[in-house]
């Protein structure tokens, strides 16, 4: 190209005017077209922000809807077992009440009698009093001969009836004590019942207390509040993280467990045998776990503790307590298993140990170990038969895991298509500016003709004296 004269730079210059003049021309359709792709794309990735915000809220209300539901279920069953636990408590303990009431009419009837008969009765008047009366309406004259004798024996039944009343006040008083000893036992029977009672209804009361609560947090979960939501999804985080740590620990358990039957499985089926790259002992022992672990969540299901399959729950009750006692006995021979496959594991540990002693000519060491083998044995058998029973409780951190991952799972999508639609937004904006900028771009090449056409304009605004078009 710079061979089109003579001069090289002659020619680069002309190259250079021909390509400023060649934009200059082409400038407004230029100026068009980065206008039009810079909108094009800014609305396209405007449009590609509401697609994902419009997803974003779809998928925000599927979250809360599935979170209300799963509140709303979790409500029920808590709401269900506390009316059991009043039906249980009502069953139970008021279930008798006829007979309550009925002794203690009996005894509060008792305990009247026998107050009626311990009241204290005022003793008739003496008969003396009498004569004594009428000896002093006796005249004088006439009774002076009798007066002596009358007195005498008024003297002697006198002391005679003191006696006899002394003596009917002292049993009276004893029938009384020994009446009032009767009552107290009724009393404290009367007391305990009503304590029982006041007892019961108090636990009803506070019972019902817990079910209005509940109540008012299965209203607000159905009626679909933001608090409800709210306290939901914190719940479901917390859930997550603690049933996530516990499986954690199953891990750790099976873990363990796997360690304790793997070597055994291999004088078993073969050390040296591969399926797929992995020994067939290894494949063996995980094998057991994972039917241990099944066991464990059949058992669970069908004891009704968690609900991962409806099919279980949902069985009659007849077949379900069959299924427990199935699953049961499977789960008790596997974790008999595997407690031969631990004294299995122990005993070639200490073959081996016995014989690399000899081998170092080591016999009383080799004696010396086999007498505490039995400890260790032990210990490894009840690990053995106790870890398959305790992995079955992992099928209760795993349904909340489970049901916990998917609310958690809603809230990081819903939080990556937010993220997405701000970069989506943002960078429909850039695209709209970036136009601005290209315009601007484009121009700096070939800012002498703009230059001159800016001058050119001026001048011919002045002379027409229009100052509107200076600088326009």
């Amino acid at each position: 190209m710079l061979g089109i004269t003579p001069w090289p730079i002659l020619s680069a210059l002309l190259f250079i005017v021909l390509i400023v003049a060649a934009l200059y021309l082409v400038r407004a359709t230029a100026h068009n077209a980065i206008q039009v792709s810079t909108r094009a794309l800014h609305r396209g990735f405007k449009v590609a922000s509401k697609a994902v915000s419009r997803s974003e809220t779809k998928l925000a209300a599927r979250n809360r809807d599935v979170l209300l539901a799963q509140g709303r279920e979790a409500k029920e069953r808590v709401i269900e077992r506390e009316f059991d636990r009043i039906n249980e408590t009502v069953r139970k303990d008021l279930a008798n009440y006829s007979s309550l009431h009925r002794a203690l009419s009996e005894s509060i009837d008792r305990i009247e009698k026998d107050h009626q008969e311990a009241v204290d009765v005022p003793p008739d008047p003496p008969g003396w009093v009498k004569a004594v009366e009428a000896v002093a309406e006796m005249d004088a004259k006439e009774g002076r001969a009798h007066i002596g004798s009358i007195l005498s024996d008024i003297h002697k039944s006198l002391i005679k009836a003191h006696k006899e009343a002394m003596a009917a006040y002292h049993a009276a008083s004893a029938k009384r004590h020994k009446l009032l000893r009767h009552m107290r036992p009724e009393w404290r029977q009367i007391q305990q019942n009503l304590a029982a009672v006041g007892k019961n209804v108090d636990s009803l009361l506070s019972r019902s207390v817990t079910i209005d609560r509940l109540m008012q947090e299965y209203e607000d979960i159905v009626r679909g509040r933001d608090r409800a939501v709210s306290v939901l999804s914190s719940s479901s985080l917390v859930n997550f993280f603690v049933s996530a740590f516990v499986l954690a620990i199953a891990i750790g358990g099976a873990t363990i467990n796997f360690s304790l039957i793997a070597r055994p499985m291999a004088e078993m089926v073969g050390g040296t045998n591969l399926i797929g790259g992995f020994r067939t002992a290894d494949i063996a022992a995980l094998v057991i776990i994972m039917v241990e672990i099944s066991m464990g969540l059949f058992l669970m299901e069908s004891l009704r503790i968690t609900r991962l399959f409806p099919v279980i729950g949902a069985l009659p009750d007849r077949t379900r307590v069959r299924m427990i006692w199935i699953t049961f006995t499977i789960l008790f021979l596997l974790a008999s298993v595997e407690a031969g496959l631990a004294y299995m594991r122990e005993v070639l540990l200490h073959d081996e140990l016995a014989t690399s002693a000899l081998l170092r000519g080591g016999a009383d060491a080799a004696t010396a170990t086999n007498e505490y083998l039995w400890i260790t044995t032990a210990a490894q058998m009840g690990m053995g038969f106790i870890l398959p029973f305790a992995l079955t409780f992992v099928a209760i951190p795993l349904e909340t895991f489970v049901h916990s991952l998917r609310t958690i799972v809603g809230l990081i999508a819903i939080a990556l298509m937010r993220a997405l639609a701000l970069i989506l937004r943002l960078l429909g904006s850039a695209f709209l500016y970036l136009g601005v900028l290209l315009k601007h771009v484009y121009d700096v090449p070939i800012f002498v003709p703009l230059w001159l056409e800016e001058r050119i304009e001026r001048r011919a605004a002045e002379a027409a004296g229009i100052p509107g078009r200076v600088g326009s």
